[in-house]
């Protein structure tokens, strides 16, 4: 007799041990409806709606999952739901809030998808090793993104994410090593370990809302020559800064005395070798290192 546990959607927002985030029951086993006759699997959840995974369409280059199923919504692709799908499109419909842990890992086929601005959080690993998408909007709806959401998307080169995420888990974009283009958004509070590990950005603003980096944020992101640092940054992680072999110059935007206040973490030598230019909204008379914006450009006085 099968034994009937359910998916539900639950956020949890773990602040206190590094962001970690997901969504409870990842790992539970789920009843399966098999009267469906589009080929993909559904699956009840306790509000009366359902998950969705692949079911017999694994081969399949396109993909359209239906808002709803039996007259009811779907609401949510379900953990490991279309892993490993040969898939190079993927719709998501307006229905879903929720993409499960690992939801579309391992689709290396996978070009294109568009997360619709009904999404409130992506889960842990939910887009893992897809090494073909190029890019990706994060819509304006998502609040959450997990741990190791895209780690190993290693041919993303940019991806747009909503000021209105204010948590993303550690590692979430490990190894993807064409990232040239990022902005993190202002209500994001900490940097978590790994989070950009291996990334090529050239430049990077981490925004005043942050207060801490983690352990290996940025480690061997090698073609880092530049970024801003926010003056309400209070610690730096060990080898945070690990491997960039091209950072050259901090904008601080406090001053010498703020800087010296930040703890740093060990290996970090990158960093503390960089020249650091403190902020100053006037030109100053005195000898230093000071920068202000131009047209939103750090420039140096």
């Amino acid at each position: 007799m099968k034994r009937s546990r359910f998916l539900a959607l639950i956020l949890a927002l773990c602040m206190s041990t590094g962001m970690a985030i997901g969504f409870a029951g990842c790992g539970l086993g789920i009843l399966i409806d098999e009267n469906a006759t589009d080929g993909l699997a559904y699956y009840p959840l306790p509000d009366g709606t359902y998950a969705v995974a692949q079911g017999n369409t694994i081969y399949l280059e396109e993909i359209i999952i239906p808002s709803t199923y039996k007259g009811k919504a779907v609401t949510l692709v379900a953990e490991n739901g279309f892993k490993e799908s040969k898939a190079k499109s993927i719709t998501i419909p307006a229905s879903v809030t929720g993409v499960g842990c690992a939801a579309f890992s391992h689709c290396e086929s996978l070009k294109s998808v568009v997360i619709p601005d009904s999404v409130i959080a992506i889960g842990d690993y939910a887009f893992g090793d897809c090494s073909g998408l190029t890019s990706l909007e994060i819509p304006d709806s998502v609040i959450a993104i997990g741990n190791y959401a895209f780690l190993g998307c290693s041919n993303l080169t940019s991806i747009e994410i909503s000021n209105n995420v204010t948590t993303i888990g550690y590692g979430a974009f490990d190894h993807c090593s064409s990232l040239t283009s990022i902005e993190i958004p202002d209500g994001v509070t900490s940097i978590g370990d790994g989070l950009f590990y291996g990334c090529s950005m050239t430049s990077i603003e981490i925004p005043d809302s942050v207060k801490s980096i983690g352990n290996d944020a940025f480690s061997w992101c090698s073609s880092l020559t530049s970024m801003v640092i926010p003056d309400g940054l209070t610690s730096i992680g060990d080898k945070a800064f690990y491997g960039c072999s091209s950072l050259t110059i901090v904008y601080y935007q406090g001053t010498e005395s703020e800087w010296a206040e930040i703890e740093i973490g060990s290996d970090n030598y990158r960093l503390t070798n960089a020249t650091i230019y403190y902020y100053s909204e006037n030109e100053p008379t005195w000898p230093g290192n000071y920068w202000h914006y131009v047209d939103g450009v750090p420039t140096e006085w």
